[in-house]
């Protein structure tokens, strides 16, 4: 039995309208789930693990529910980061940069329905390359060792300049702050405690999505309040709630590129959708160059971070099914859920789950 032939079975499964009903309420729930600042897909898939295994799903249909959840809540974080700019996860920061401009100019349907749209795109791109790359980037991704992470984290660092434009300095000053909280913990490979201040909870060190949150959310809350004790114009919305042809076209490249840079990051253990989002949209705000308006409402910085997120949560499934190595904290707490049905990912998970 083929590729193909196993790729066709895998769709008779999931075609049944018992999964496809359980994927529909997954993508629902997980929806809701993601527009609550401060959720995000982590805690969804956890909260319908549970569940899950206590309703006496199959396998297939377990992971099926929680993948619909874990993409949902990719999706539902860009609302509230579109509509009252504070992120409901850490990779949707990037879409509150071009998403709530648009939102103040009326577009915010525009905005909403081209994210729709980039995410859905970005998660075709990534199955289509899960299934044929799947085995090769597996390998790929168990020889990427610390040099390579240096280079991407490099990458990253140097990627932020394209966030401020000409104030390199306030670039500097926010960079030293994140890895000042970085350092906060256990140190991974000494095992030695870093600025815990004999504090317990400090030990795990401060949580990234803790951090961002509470930075867009406070600050986003205390900006709405000044203005509503002074008075504040309501968004209103344009004559259009859905964006037209042009304007996909006009993104449909940058979504492709965004696509093709998130899948490979998302294969990339531990790197994760709010890496592959900052990359994707430092890198399109530097192609587009002074032509561009990013950060005042182009649609651009909509379809890169949003098609970016989703390609990195379907390829994120390669190391956890193919190695037994989370792509990232969801897919981590998805390797506990096919634990609990005695399924261990891994090399042998082809040859020995039929």
């Amino acid at each position: 039995m083929d590729v193909f032939e196993y790729l066709m079975y895998g769709f008779q499964v999931a075609l049944t309208p018992q999964n496809l009903f359980i994927a529909l309420i997954g993508a629902f729930i997980g929806t809701i789930v993601g527009l609550l600042p401060g959720l995000g897909p982590i805690n969804g898939v956890a909260l319908l693990l549970p569940f899950a295994y206590a309703l006496g799903l199959p396998p297939e249909s377990a992971l099926i529910l929680l993948a619909a959840v874990y993409l949902g809540c990719e999706y539902g974080g860009r609302i509230s980061a579109i509509l009252i700019n504070v992120p409901g996860d850490a990779a949707a920061i990037m879409s509150t940069m071009d998403g709530y401009p648009l939102a103040k100019q009326g577009k915010a349907g525009i905005a909403l329905s081209l994210s729709a749209m980039s995410s859905f795109i970005g998660s075709l791109i990534a199955i289509i390359g899960i299934v044929l790359f799947a085995p090769l980037l597996a390998k790929w991704a168990i020889v990427f060792g610390p040099a390579e992470y240096f280079v991407l984290m490099v990458f990253a660092l140097t990627c932020l300049s394209g966030l401020v434009g000409d104030q390199p300095i306030k670039t500097a000053v926010a960079a030293l702050i994140g890895l000042l909280f970085a350092t906060v913990g256990v140190d991974a490979v000494t095992g030695v405690y870093r600025f815990t201040f004999d504090s317990v909870n400090l030990s795990d060190g401060v949580q990234f999505t803790t951090i961002v949150i509470g930075f867009f959310s406070i600050s986003e809350i205390l900006i709405m309040l000044e203005k509503t004790a002074i008075g504040q114009k309501a968004l209103g919305q344009g004559k259009r709630s859905l964006f037209n042809l042009k304007e996909f076209l006009f993104t449909l490249k940058t979504t492709i590129r965004s696509s093709l840079l998130g899948f490979i990051v998302g294969i990339l253990p531990g790197a994760g959708a709010t890496i592959a989002s900052a990359m994707s949209y430092t890198s399109e705000r530097k192609l587009a160059g002074k032509d561009g308006k990013f950060g005042d409402g182009d649609l651009r910085g909509i379809a890169a971070p949003e098609a970016a997120n989703n390609a990195s949560a379907c390829g994120s499934f390669i190391p956890m099914l193919t190695l037994g190595v989370p792509g990232s904290g969801t897919t981590a707490v998805m390797l506990g859920a096919l634990t609990l049905y005695n399924i261990t990912p891994g090399p042998q998970l082809f040859t020995e789950q039929q």
